[in-house]
C-alpha cells in the first residue's frame, strides 16, 4: 500500500473515488517520461563503464572498427525511439503539469533539462565524432588507425561521462516528480 500512497491511488480508493482523467495522464506522462530517461541512462552508464573501457584494452584496428560498427546497429527503431521519447516525453509531463504551480512540475522541468541536456550533447559532440570515424573508411584502408582513435576516443568518452550525468540526473529527478505525484479524486 505504501507505493500507492506515493500516487495517491490509496487514498482515492479509501475514500471511494477514482483519480481524476487529467490526473491519471499526468501520472502516465510522468511514468512514461521516467522509463525513457531510464532507458537513456543506462545505454550511457553501460558505455561509460563496461564498453569504453573494454574496447581501450584492445587495439587501434578493434577501436575503430567496433566504433563503425556500433554507429551502424544503433540505428534501429528501438534505439532511436528511446533517443527521441526521452526529451520528448520529459516535456510531455511538464506540458501537463502546467499551471499546477507544484513541486512536481518543478521536479518535471528538471528532469526535461537533463534529457534535453543529453540531447544537445550528443548532437553536437557524439554525432559529428561518430560520422568523422564513419568517414575515415574501412579499417583494412585506413593508413594511421592510431591518428583515427586518437582523433575520436578521449573526446567521445569524457563527453559520454557528461551524458551518464545529465541523463541519470533527468531520471532521478523524474522519478522523484513520479513519486510527488498525487493524482486528484472525485467520488463515484
Amino acid at each position: 500500500m505504501e507505493g500507492l500512497a506515493a500516487s495517491g491511488l490509496a487514498e482515492a480508493m479509501t475514500n471511494g473515488g477514482t483519480p481524476e482523467p487529467r490526473g491519471r495522464l499526468r501520472s502516465a506522462g510522468l511514468l512514461l517520461a521516467t522509463v525513457a530517461a531510464g532507458l537513456q541512462a543506462g545505454t550511457y552508464f553501460i558505455f561509460g563503464f563496461g564498453v569504453m573501457p573494454g574496447l581501450a584494452l584492445g587495439d587501434d584496428r578493434t577501436f575503430v572498427a567496433a566504433m563503425q560498427q556500433f554507429n551502424v546497429s544503433f540505428m534501429n527503431p528501438w534505439f532511436l525511439g528511446s533517443f527521441l521519447a526521452a526529451p520528448l516525453l520529459a516535456l510531455v509531463a511538464v506540458v501537463l503539469h502546467l499551471g499546477t504551480r507544484s513541486a512536481t512540475l518543478h521536479w518535471a522541468v528538471v528532469g526535461f533539462l537533463g534529457a534535453a541536456a543529453t540531447f544537445v550533447v550528443t548532437g553536437v559532440v557524439h554525432i559529428p565524432l561518430n560520422e568523422a570515424i564513419d568517414a575515415a573508411g574501412p579499417p583494412d584502408r585506413i593508413s594511421d588507425l592510431g591518428a583515427v582513435r586518437a582523433a575520436h576516443e578521449a573526446t567521445w568518452v569524457s563527453w559520454n561521462l557528461v551524458r551518464v550525468l545529465t541523463s541519470t540526473a533527468s531520471l532521478a529527478a523524474l522519478a522523484y516528480a513520479s513519486l510527488r505525484c498525487r493524482p486528484s479524486t472525485s467520488s463515484s
